[in-house]
């Protein structure tokens, strides 16, 4: 069985020491969806919503939340990025915005976690803006959908 380098030989969780790894440029692209009923839907679409432009907001909190990530989940290590972009796709249909997120850098680590976290803090952002027209709103489907560079590889999610 290969070690395991999130923990020490005691089992205590540590930082993985990544000073070794060669640099490379890494790629993640992470979705998620944040469905809401058709009012709210609509004052999105329409930029009416109370607090101001959702979806403008939602794309710059996101960028923050990708730099952040390494102060928000304990063991990320702070990584150098070269670009964030936050895009809203939205499907009146089924009342729902599609969120993706892609975060790339040139580093030692992946940027999984930071194109996660950007979708994710995105999607709250869009939550928090319209809760007060709509509390029924659901956060779902946060998951990465591709990834390249870096020792593991390249990675595409199976539709």
């Amino acid at each position: 069985m290969s070690e395991f380098t999130h923990m020490d030989e005691k089992g205590s969780v540590r930082m993985v020491d990544v000073g070794d790894k060669d640099v490379t440029d890494r790629l993640a692209k992470a979705g998620g969806t944040i469905t809401m009923n058709l009012e709210t839907f609509d004052k999105v679409a329409s930029n009416s919503v109370r607090k101001g432009n959702v979806l403008e907001t939602a794309r710059i909190a996101g960028i923050l939340a990708a730099k952040q990530t390494h102060t928000l989940v304990p063991m990320c290590h702070p990584i150098h990025i070269r670009h964030v972009q936050i895009d809203f796709y939205l499907d009146r249909g089924s009342c729902a915005i599609h969120i993706e997120g892609d975060v790339r850098a040139s580093d030692r680590t992946g940027v999984e976690m930071e194109a996660l976290t950007a979708v994710s803090v995105a999607a709250l952002t869009i939550y928090d803006m319209c809760k007060s027209h709509d509390r029924s709103m659901v956060i779902s489907e946060i998951r990465l959908i591709e990834k390249s560079g870096g020792k593991s590889g390249n990675y595409s999610r199976k539709q």
